[in-house]
């Protein structure tokens, strides 16, 4: 799997799938969802790394009030 979104996709599934079941796994469910999630957390640490997220606070834009003069 190389694109993210797949990964993403994936991963929501199969949270959904362990809700479904009692909130349990198999060992195949188990260990394809640490899979994913390895996978998930690579590319986050890719994006940080090159600089292709913001890290950062969030900087909010003034609004302008149009009736004082």
């Amino acid at each position: 799997m190389s694109n993210s979104s797949t990964v993403l996709t994936e991963l929501t599934q199969m949270k959904k799938v362990y809700k479904d079941q009692n909130f349990t796994f198999t060992k195949e469910q188990q260990s394809k969802y640490d899979e994913l999630l390895e996978l998930r957390r690579a590319f986050i640490t890719y994006w940080k790394e090159n600089g292709m997220v913001w890290v950062g606070p969030r900087v909010e834009k003034k609004k302008e009030d149009n009736n004082n003069p």
